[in-house]
This record gives C-alpha cells, sequence and structure tokens, in this order.
C-alpha cells in the first residue's frame, strides 16, 4: 500500500489528498484569527496557503489549478510561493516563540534580513514578469537559497538558546521537514539520471509537509492551552487580590470607627476652647474619611472592570501590569487615610498612581506629566494625606473626559520662598462648560472634594505662622476660548523629617 502511495503519486489521489487537508487546515486557522485576533494564526494561515500555491502548478486536475491559471504566468510563480512561505515562516516562529521578547537585539537583526530579502522577492517577481525570462529567475532563487540558509542557520541558534518548551514543536517539525526535503531532491535528481518517472520524489516532499504541519498544529494547541491556563491564574490572582483589599478596608474601618471613640473621648475630657479648635479638625479629618470610604467600592469596581478588560483580551502583561499598580494604589490610600501627614514624596507616588489606574478607563489617552523641582527634599516635606486627588479627580472627569481630541494633564511641583507650590493643569474644557454639562444631567450630586480641601489646608497650618491657599484659574486663548484649568495650590515648608518608605 506505502509502495503504491509512494510511486505514482499524482494519479492515486496522495497529492490531492495533501493539498487539500493543508488548504482545510489553512482556511481552519484563518477562522481561529478572526475569532482570537492573534497574529499567529494569520501568518500560520498564510504560511499553509504558500505552500499549497507552489505545487499548485504540477497538478492540472486540481481544482485551483484553473483558477490560477486564467491568471497568466501567476501559475507559474513556484519560486515566487516557494519564496514566500519560508519568509512567512521567519516571521511565525519569531511570534510562535516571541523571540522578540527573549532576544531583542537578534531579533531585530534577523527581522531587517528577512525584510531585505523580502524586499529582494519583490524584485524578483517584478523581473520574472516583465522578462519571462525562466533562467534569470533561477539564478534569483539560487542566491535566496544562500541567503536564507544562512538566516536560518542563526534562527536556529536562537530556537535553541530559547527556553520556552514549544520550541521543540518547531525545531523537530522544520528538521523533519528539511530530511524529507533533501531526500526528495536526492530521490528526483537519481530518478531523472536513471531516466525514470520523478513523481515518487514528490511524496517524501509532502509528507515532509504532512509532518511538519502536524507537529506545528499540535505546538499551536498547546500554546493556546498554556495562554487560556495563564489567563485562568491571572483570574485566581485578581480575586485573591480583590479579597486581600477587602480585608484591608475592614481593618481601616475598624481602625476608623477606634478613632472615633477616642475622638469623642477626648471631646468629653477637653476644655470648651481647645474642643472647638480640634473637634473641627478632626470632623474635617472624619468627612474625608468618609468621602473616601464612599468614594472606594466605585472607583474599584470601575478599576477591575478595566483590568478584567485586559484579561479577556488575552493582554497578560497589561493585566498583571496595571494589577500591580491597582493593587499598590489601594494600599497607599488606605494606609493614607489612617496618617493625617504623610511625606511629599508618598503623596507624589498616590498621585502617579491614581492617574495610570484612572487612566486605563480612558484607554491610556490622558497624556499626564509630573514634573518636580531637583532642590525639593521630598521626603522632609509634610502635607496632608491624599490632598492632591482630589484635584486630578476634578481634572480628569470635569474637565477632560467630556473633551475632543488631545487630552493633557500636567502637574509641576516647585520651591518658592520657602513654600511648595504646585501647579495642576488640564487642557479640558474648562468649568463652565462642565458647570452647563452638570446643569443638564438629570442626576446632580454635589461635590465636597475641593471644600475638604480647603478646610483640610487650614486646619493643617492653623496654630501657625504659615499660610497655605487654592487658587483656580480658568485659562483662555486670545480670543477668549476657554484652554483648560489651572489649580495653584501653596503649601507651607515642613522641617519634620520623615523616614523613606
Amino acid at each position: 500500500m506505502i509502495e503504491i502511495i509512494l510511486f505514482d503519486p499524482f494519479n492515486n489521489g496522495f497529492f490531492y489528498f495533501t493539498l487539500g487537508g493543508l488548504l482545510l487546515l489553512a482556511i481552519y486557522h484563518l477562522f481561529l484569527y478572526f475569532q482570537n485576533k492573534s497574529t499567529l494564526y494569520i501568518l500560520y494561515a498564510l504560511y499553509l496557503f504558500l505552500i499549497v500555491l507552489s505545487q499548485n502548478q504540477f497538478l492540472e486536475n486540481w481544482f485551483l489549478y484553473p483558477l490560477v491559471r486564467n491568471l497568466g504566468k501567476l501559475n507559474d510563480l513556484g519560486t515566487f510561493y516557494t519564496q514566500s512561505y519560508y519568509i512567512i515562516y521567519f516571521f511565525f516562529a519569531f511570534e510562535f516563540l516571541n523571540i522578540k521578547e527573549d532576544f531583542p537585539k537578534w531579533h531585530g537583526y534577523i527581522r531587517k534580513a528577512i525584510l531585505l530579502i523580502s524586499a529582494y522577492t519583490v524584485i524578483q517577481f517584478i523581473v520574472y514578469l516583465y522578462t519571462d525570462n525562466y533562467n534569470l529567475d533561477m539564478q534569483f532563487y539560487h542566491f535566496f537559497v544562500i541567503y536564507i540558509l544562512v538566516l536560518s542557520v542563526l534562527t536556529y541558534i536562537l530556537l535553541f538558546k530559547s527556553k520556552r518548551r514549544l520550541k521543540y514543536y518547531l525545531i523537530i517539525g522544520s528538521i523533519l521537514l528539511m530530511v524529507f526535503s533533501v531526500s526528495s531532491l536526492a530521490e528526483y535528481i537519481r530518478l531523472q539520471m536513471s531516466g525514470q518517472p520523478v513523481q515518487p520524489s514528490f511524496s517524501l516532499l509532502y509528507i515532509g509537509y504532512i509532518t511538519e504541519n502536524f507537529l506545528f498544529s499540535l505546538g499551536l494547541g498547546k500554546r493556546q492551552k498554556l495562554i487560556l491556563d495563564e489567563r485562568n491564574r491571572a483570574q485566581s490572582e485578581l480575586i485573591a487580590q480583590i479579597r486581600q483589599n477587602e480585608m484591608l478596608e475592614r481593618e481601616f474601618r475598624s481602625k476608623l470607627e477606634s478613632e472615633i471613640k477616642q475622638l469623642k473621648a477626648t471631646v468629653e475630657k477637653d476644655a470648651m476652647e481647645r474642643i472647638s479648635v480640634q473637634f473641627e479638625k478632626n470632623i474635617a479629618e472624619l468627612k474625608l474619611a468618609a468621602l473616601r470610604n464612599q468614594m472606594n467600592p466605585h472607583f474599584i469596581f470601575n478599576s477591575l472592570n478595566s483590568i478584567k478588560g485586559y484579561i479577556i483580551d488575552n493582554d497578560r502583561e497589561q493585566a498583571v501590569f496595571y494589577l500591580n499598580k491597582f493593587s499598590k494604589l489601594i494600599r497607599m490610600i488606605l494606609s493614607s487615610s489612617i496618617e493625617k501627614d504623610v511625606s511629599l514624596a508618598e503623596e507624589i507616588e498616590i498621585a502617579e498612581l491614581y492617574l495610570q489606574v484612572e487612566n486605563i478607563r480612558f484607554n491610556n489617552e490622558i497624556h499626564f506629566d509630573i514634573n518636580v523641582a531637583p532642590e525639593l527634599a521630598l521626603n522632609t516635606i509634610k502635607v496632608p494625606a491624599l490632598i492632591l486627588q482630589p484635584f486630578l479627580e476634578n481634572a480628569i472627569w470635569h474637565g477632560l473626559s467630556s473633551k475632543k481630541g488631545s487630552k493633557e494633564l500636567l502637574m509641576d511641583i516647585t520651591l518658592e520662598d520657602d513654600r511648595v507650590k504646585v501647579s495642576i493643569y488640564d487642557n479640558g474644557i474648562g468649568r463652565k462648560q462642565a458647570a452647563a454639562i452638570k446643569e443638564r444631567k438629570v442626576l446632580k450630586r454635589k461635590s465636597y472634594g475641593i471644600v475638604l480641601s480647603e478646610e483640610r489646608l487650614r486646619n493643617f497650618v492653623h496654630g501657625t505662622s504659615k499660610e497655605c491657599n487654592i487658587q483656580i484659574i480658568d485659562c483662555t486663548d486670545e480670543e477668549g476660548n476657554s484652554t483648560g484649568t489651572r489649580v495653584l495650590i501653596t503649601l507651607p515648608v515642613s522641617t519634620t523629617q520623615i523616614p523613606p518608605s
């Protein structure tokens, strides 16, 4: 039976069976691409299509043959299709094993070499179409073979160095195809020299195609399984992180209740004059704590939904990156909610984390930048905890969320006359238009963030000769059109040393 298949593959159906299988496999992976939007599937489907086209000229009874034959010279471009699937193979291999991530430098070199030989192949294709010179086309092809052989050796070195276990599917599959291809060529030469039909030599090549693509398909299936396992693991970690954050929130509420009880005891013991000052200060802190406690569930829910989107889109790196940012932000918010004062360094870090997490919900459309004067000793300057966050939140949700086009948020922190000056600028729609939008809403929610921030700043310097203030400026161009909003916050410089966190 095997001898019959190998002896006359053109007439016994073996070639049609092989090419039909490869064509169906290509169509299947094309559908997988539309389902998963993974470049890997479209590269593999293209690789298979080009293999089929490279062999189409030998099978006149093959259903694709008349379709290509009607296109004239395109039916005789076997070398072009062969060279093309070799080129696609490199891109497929790099994507399959993430060579760019493991060997970025060598990936850059080889990629440039592949693009160069791709341009060479296009030139060869154009020359053949205009000259119809078969001998010249073969001279081009011989140079291509030598060039691609050198690149193959370099690529195999990278494949063997790769620590990814999926490499064996690629290495074994391509080596088997090479062995069968060389055997096919040797058999072709032997049969031709002995005057016998050369069809049996093609059987060896087709067995190589079947073997290689069987292994490649197994490798793609294994890779997809690893991706699904990683996605499930990331989801489990996300759930665990949510539970941990819930535990931290419960601890925070417990400590807040304890502080309220202590505050009541202090109120009962202190004198009336001292009670008035301390009571107002503590009430402002409790108002802020209550506001944060109200904000946290909404903020957490939206942020986790955004991170979940990356997991669903199979963007594991972005999901892990923002999950780490989100977890650190929540810890710092809960920690600073307990403390009244923090270092300016911690306050800036919280602000940057907050902007990064909020920006997920805007598809990273907001360009933000934080500039800090180098002369500022950030770890020795104390500021009220979370004093900057309400202004950043206002800039995003009242200024930038409704803006079309480029969204920018800039924060500059400088030292002037022994005072820290914070400038927060957004190129949003401005307060006037934001107020008009808010007025049209059915549900109007009053914001206390800015008012409480002003109250906290007054309490922060109460009993001292130092001053602080908040100034909100509506920015306009020469024609009076709004170009955004700038908030200027002036804080006194404290000399109290705070240990670096």
